[in-house]
């Protein structure tokens, strides 16, 4: 594909001045070449890609600086949970035009996270589209050989972890939509902003990586919701779990909404964007597991167990009965 010279120069000009300052790694030769270059020696390097598209993962007037950790973070999260330590990533932008405006606060976002995760711009490309914003990213961890810790590998009398709190982000998006959550909310402008924060920007939980690498049987990242996560565990490894309710993790905000039935826990389980760790752990390493997430300062709370089985997950009550979920997850189609 051929480009007139106004448009590469022009493509170059934003790329040093908003991109440039980002490849801190010596591996991304000052984005003066064509590719980049990750050292690895006696590891394994873990890949993961993940795009956000305007009015299907964010709203469009949504603040560019958020977008930028969003973007970022989404795919730190797949990092940790596979129990690796970022190395770097390369973004792709198609963009309705170059607007400074955006991409000041857009790039200034990004590259404080990029600094705060110790996960630096390699390279990337910028394009333009008539379409909807679109941002994707590459990123890149490293674990040692042969330790990255997937999706298969649960065990019958593992017992399930996930990490923070589950369903914020999807009682976020209804808040930012002006739906039920925020109509209930109405008068608490604290737990509005909190849950709408969590929709926008992830808290991936990179810190507790070397515990998912030295305890977890299999973990995944909840980005669709716990309840289809959970589901996509539990089919790689070939088992079926039972997880108790109410000991499923929710922030005040989301547990409010849910004692006053404003939502109902299908909701909270199904929501897609929580970006925890949900993970499987043998039961002789859960407490080791537990001390060194309290350790590294992220919670983790056990919801449940693996058994036998090929059906999905069942989650019970309080009183031990099942709650039959009309879906499982968001899904894209």
């Amino acid at each position: 594909m051929t480009q007139d010279n106004d448009r590469v120069s022009g493509e170059d000009s934003l790329i040093a001045r908003y991109f440039r300052p980002l490849a801190t790694d010596p591996g991304a030769f000052n984005l003066d070449d064509d590719a980049a270059a990750l050292k690895a020696a006696g590891e394994d390097i873990v890949v993961t890609t993940d795009a956000i598209v305007e009015g299907v993962h964010f709203l469009p007037n949504d603040p560019p600086d958020t977008l930028a950790r969003k973007a970022l973070r989404v795919n730190l999260s797949d990092i940790a949970a596979k129990g690796a330590t970022p190395a770097g990533f390369v973004l792709t932008l198609a963009l309705r035009g170059a607007d400074e405006t955006w991409l000041k606060p857009f790039a200034q976002a990004l590259g404080e996270d990029a600094v705060h995760f110790g996960c630096p711009l390699l390279g990337g490309d910028t394009v333009s589209t008539p379409g909807p914003l679109m941002i994707s990213i590459t990123a890149f961890g490293r674990v040692p050989e042969g330790r990255m810790v997937h999706r298969a590998g649960a065990k019958v009398g593992d017992r399930v972890f996930v990490t923070g709190s589950i369903g914020d982000a999807a009682l976020g998006l209804d808040v930012l939509r002006g739906g039920p959550a925020a109509q209930a909310l109405a008068d608490d402008s604290a737990a509005r902003d909190f849950l709408a924060g969590r929709y926008r920007v992830p808290q991936p939980r990179n810190a507790l990586a070397p515990a998912v690498r030295d305890h977890a049987s299999a973990a995944m990242d909840v980005s669709d919701g716990l309840a289809g996560d959970l589901a996509k565990l539990c089919a790689a490894s070939g088992v079926s779990a039972e997880i108790e309710l109410p000991r499923v993790p929710h922030s005040p905000a989301a547990a409010a909404l849910l004692a006053r039935s404003t939502v109902g826990v299908e909701v909270l389980i199904a929501g897609g964007d929580d970006y925890e760790i949900l993970c499987a752990v043998p039961e002789d390493r859960a407490e080791a597991f537990a001390l060194m997430a309290q350790r590294a300062g992220v919670a983790a709370t056990e919801i449940g167990r693996v058994v036998a089985g090929r059906t999905g997950p069942r989650f019970v009550d309080g009183q031990g009965q099942e709650l039959a979920l009309e879906r499982l997850s968001y899904s894209h189609f």
